[in-house]
């Protein structure tokens, strides 16, 4: 399966936080032959471990959880209240066709009031979550047959092409570095590296970088790398808080990145000749870089980016030559450890 199809197949699936079970699968097919042992810990991390010859460990993180929403109540009109799971934004959520996970799927529409029948004050505000409801067209004794409060629901997106290969899709955030992951492996397969590589598919980003948090304890890596997406460049936002896409993976730097993982990998970028931007992140990156971070006695991380132009909307965008730059910068990063004293990188 190339990288396209790929990325297809899994940001049309379904894996709302703490509910990640059907991408799951989707992820351990694809990678799974590229590596020596699949395994997932109880909080539902997808770990994969490509040996090389013991030399230290190193740890990919990209999450494979979504945003998404949870059914809250069910009217005597069988009309379904919701909440949120992760940072949606409830902005886009009007007029998108859904789709409820319950002992059935069910579809269902997010309406919105006609506009000959709101007032001033209605039409000048955006209108708040718990304003809004699905509409499936079954009544209340129909729906408790098919589902029920806490049944998680995500909104129906098919991925689209766009020209000069583009793409736009729900989930982009973060499964656009789960792809990462398959390009890194994919190299890997030509290539001798002496650090075993755990690819891990994390969960619960979204809600609060918890499974990167299980993982690195449990894996206890020398060297931490989280592969997230970045806020992609548009025309009404500062250049200096965004990340061109085509240009790149960006290499964030800040005090949750170790400096000279930092500097390694833009070294590594220009021995190869890939191209690359630069990210800052005063704090905390909100990745699964912070959690691996500071796992047990500390863990030396980076942070490679890949430029996402709208953010946590069904519609993210990005560019799948930025996928395969990232997984290109990966792969000889790891490999260019060979001839590396790992201890370089316990301390400052």
């Amino acid at each position: 399966m190339n990288n396209k199809d790929f990325i297809r197949t899994i940001t049309e699936a379904t894996g709302v936080s703490g509910h990640e079970e059907e991408v799951s699968k989707l992820i351990e097919t694809a990678l799974g032959s590229y590596c020596d042992d699949v395994s997932k810990d109880p909080l539902g991390n997808l770990i994969l471990l490509k040996r090389g010859a013991g030399k230290g460990r190193i740890m990919l993180a990209a999450h494979m959880d979504e945003i998404g929403l949870m059914v809250k109540e069910i009217d005597e009109n069988g009309f379904i209240r919701f909440t949120n799971i992760g940072g949606v934004d409830q902005r886009t959520l009007l007029c998108q066709e859904v789709t409820i996970q319950g002992r059935e799927k069910v579809y269902g529409i997010i309406g919105v009031k006609p506009p000959h029948l709101t007032n001033d004050a209605e039409r000048s505000k955006a209108i708040g979550i718990e304003d809004l409801m699905i509409d499936t067209g079954f009544n209340r004794e129909e729906l408790k047959v098919k589902l029920s409060v806490g049944d998680v629901v995500t909104v129906n997106r098919q991925n689209v092409s766009l020209k000069n290969d583009l793409i736009a899709a729900k989930a982009l955030d973060d499964r656009a570095g789960v792809a990462v992951l398959l390009e890194c492996l994919k190299e890997l397969k030509h290539l001798k590296h002496e650090v075993d590589v755990y690819c891990v598919a994390t969960v619960q980003e979204e809600v609060g970088t918890r499974g990167a948090t299980t993982a690195a304890y449990s894996i206890n890596p020398d060297i931490g790398i989280a592969i997230d997406v970045g806020f992609g460049r548009t025309p009404e936002l500062n250049q200096h808080d965004t990340i061109e896409l085509t240009k790149g993976p960006a290499i964030t730097v800040g005090p949750n990145i170790h400096p000279r993982i930092f500097e390694h990998l833009k070294t590594i970028a220009k021995e190869h000749y890939i191209d690359y931007q630069i990210e800052i992140a005063t704090g905390h990156s909100g990745t699964d870089a912070w959690p691996m971070q500071v796992s047990r006695a500390g863990v030396a991380t980076g942070i490679l980016s890949i430029p996402l132009r709208y953010m946590h909307t069904s519609v993210e965008t990005l560019s799948l030559s930025d996928i395969e730059k990232t997984g290109k910068l990966l792969a000889h990063f790891i490999v260019s450890l060979n001839d590396r004293d790992m201890e370089e990188f316990l301390c400052y």
